[in-house]
């Protein structure tokens, strides 16, 4: 990349990452005393995933059972892990430390890998870097090691087992003093080259290759190679994700509904060309209008569905738009895609859904008044238990399902059981439910139904349930069932 000069790579290692950033939530002032982890389910068993110095100090480790973890310290401080938000995290600390270069990429889940060749220099020196490196970190709360050499192989080992700067051609001297746990081998290859006396990166390099080869494979001469520079170990650099932003400044401030509208049409072309260029589609708008007084006012809109096609988009604007206080006037407009996602090209001319665009259409104008998480649909669910044979979940985040089916037939209306004086396994002939007194006419059953013993449920605390259906000489058709094990009827729905 750079004629004539030594290419040269930091790896930076956040050792604490996932619990410095839970503790810079807790806006904890200066170093958090008390020992504190961060605990993840695995293998059904509550484990300690990242913890602070305090923790570390007392012996604790990632790894241990928290019921352990316990008895060595009934002060610690836990809070669950939150893998998603660590990696979000991580990626805001890679456009952080583009400031020291372009050239930047993640290094695992706790890392980052910076090539700094003739970059250096615009920040006083290799060692100078380094120190404003750390400095930063501390200043935002974040325990950062980091190391400097030739490759990222040395770079790494440096950062995790030695600190400090190899120099420039001499990377062996730097390495050598360094565990073999330092060329990123497995463990279990690093207990075997233990067991032969190859504790050092030394001893390995001045190990027979031969030997080593044919009983651990090319992998641990592999990564001494990428250490020494031997064999490629490129940086790769992480793409900034795409940014989907339009703006609009006038000549004249405008302060009608209308010629917002205008604006906002303008702006959604543009958008949506990038949009259908990435295939991709908005699910979240933001509309931006700045005021002359310096002012702004925004117009959100949440999409039911993935959209790029501008004359759907421009009527749901309508009422956000309408309800903005123009003041002296707008004189700048702003349209981002605040939320995007996939949207493939589709062939035209195949099998359409039926109502599906007008239907996405009708739940946001309904969602921009009510929320979207507030209109929602039922969805089948595998269980024979009435009330649980089906779930609501919001339309504009789930797909219609077709698995409605059932052996039996069940009521339109379903309601929590309502209690009949009545005796006996067989349907009453005369019972009175809601003031009404009902003759039997005709009984169809019984269909047993019995609990979901892994899903507790107090309203099946009697047991097994014996269901009827009950045609009464009075035209009401209800859904009637028995519990053998505590006697009692009950009506808990209705057909039409």
């Amino acid at each position: 990349m750079f004629d004539g000069m030594r290419r040269r790579i930091v790896c930076m290692w956040f050792p604490r990452l996932a619990s410095d950033r839970a503790l810079r939530r807790r806006a904890v002032e200066g170093p958090f005393a008390l020992p504190f982890a961060l605990v993840q389910k695995q293998a059904s068993a509550d484990r300690l995933v990242c913890l602070n110095a305090a923790a570390e100090t007392l012996g604790l480790h990632r790894g241990m059972a928290l019921a352990d973890a316990r008895v060595y310290c009934p002060d610690l401080v836990t809070a669950p892990a939150d893998p998603p938000a660590e990696a979000r995290f991580l990626e805001t600390l890679r456009r952080w430390a583009t400031r020291y270069c372009p050239w930047v990429g993640r290094d695992g889940e706790d890392g980052l890998v910076l090539d700094v060749t003739g970059a250096t220099h615009l920040h006083g020196g290799e060692a100078a870097m380094l120190d404003d490196m750390r400095a930063r970190a501390a200043r935002a709360g974040l325990a950062l090691r980091a190391g400097l050499a030739d490759t990222r192989g040395a770079a790494w080992a440096l950062a995790h087992h030695g600190e400090g700067i190899a120099a420039p051609g001499d990377t062996l001297t730097a390495l050598g003093p360094l565990p073999v746990a330092a060329l990123r081998l497995p463990p279990d290859t690093v207990t075997g080259l233990q067991r032969l006396g190859l504790r050092l990166v030394a001893d390995l390099a001045a190990a027979p290759r031969a030997p080593l080869a044919r009983r651990f494979g090319r992998g641990p001469l592999a990564r001494l190679d990428q250490a020494l520079g031997q064999m490629p170990d490129p940086v790769t650099p992480q793409p900034d994700p795409p940014h989907y932003g339009i703006r609009l400044s006038l000549p004249e401030p405008i302060g009608l509904a209308r010629d917002v509208m205008a604006g906002t049409e303008r702006l959604l072309d543009r958008l949506c060309a990038r949009l259908q260029e990435d295939e991709a589609g908005a699910r979240i708008l933001l509309l931006t209008l700045r005021r002359v007084d310096g002012d702004s006012r925004q117009v959100e809109l949440r999409l039911a569905s993935p959209m790029r096609d501008p004359a759907r988009i421009l009527p749901l604007f309508t009422r956000g738009i309408e309800a903005v206080d123009a003041g002296f006037g707008i004189d700048q407009l702003r349209l981002e895609a605040a939320r995007t996602e996939p949207l493939p090209a589709q062939q035209l001319g195949g099998p359409v859904n039926a109502g599906g665009p007008a239907l996405d259409d009708l739940v946001t104008r309904i969602g921009t008044r009510i929320g979207l998480e507030n209109v929602l649909r039922y969805l089948p669910a595998d269980s024979h238990i009435p009330e649980r044979g089906f779930s609501a979940a919001a339309a504009a985040f789930s797909t219609p399902e077709s698995g409605w089916s059932s052996p039996r037939p069940r009521p339109l209306r379903l309601f929590p059981p309502e209690p009949i004086a009545a005796s006996g396994p067989h349907p009453p002939a005369h019972f009175r439910w809601r003031a009404m007194t009902l003759a039997t006419a005709r009984a169809t059953g019984p269909e047993r139904i019995a609990p979901e013993w892994w899903l507790p449920d107090e309203s099946w605390r009697h047991g097994t349930r014996d269901y009827w259906r009950i045609e009464t000489g009075q035209g009401r058709r209800l859904w009637l069932f028995h519990t053998p094990a505590a006697p009692g009827w009950f009506v808990q729905g209705e057909f039409p």
